[in-house]
């Protein structure tokens, strides 16, 4: 294998995530496009069920960085909800879903999944991974259809 080559482990695990924040993270990517769409996703009982649309402050088409007034935010809000943050995701407008060098290089938290939906041809496609020691590990998703519900408290 080359030496920069990215490596993928053959398990992967599940991730469960609710229909609606997927329809959300699809409709931010087509809205931000042909920018970068970036933000977090958070969980409740093992469950995505929140999502934070963020502001991609390098407004680019190949790479995002996320405001860290609105991580501030987001982050506030989940603790409030007695949510965990789960994941982080981006979108591909014009390349597949799956990370980049770069990509796995700024994965810095290996107990998240990062979640890449591609608009590339025409087409969505979205999936996650965990990203470990530079490692990339597929995840397999699970639609749920009705999630935990949550009460403020």
């Amino acid at each position: 294998m080359k030496k920069n080559a990215i490596k993928y482990t053959k398990k992967g695990n599940m991730l469960k995530i609710a229909a609606n924040v997927i329809s959300g993270i699809i409709s931010h990517a087509k809205k931000e496009a042909p920018l970068e769409a970036c933000g977090y996703l958070a969980a409740r009982e093992g469950v995505i069920v929140q999502q934070y649309k963020m502001k991609n402050m390098d407004a680019s088409e190949i790479h995002y960085s996320l405001d860290p007034e609105e991580q501030f935010e987001a982050l506030k809000d989940m603790r409030a909800k007695g949510f965990e943050l789960a994941a982080v995701y981006h979108s591909h407008p014009a390349t597949v879903a799956r990370p980049s060098k770069e990509d796995i290089r700024l994965a810095y938290d290996p107990d998240l999944s990062y979640i890449i939906v591609s608009l590339a041809n025409g087409s969505e496609t979205l999936k996650s991974f965990k990203i470990r020691n530079k490692q990339v590990e597929p995840q397999k998703i699970e639609i749920v259809h009705k999630p935990p519900q949550y009460t403020k408290i």
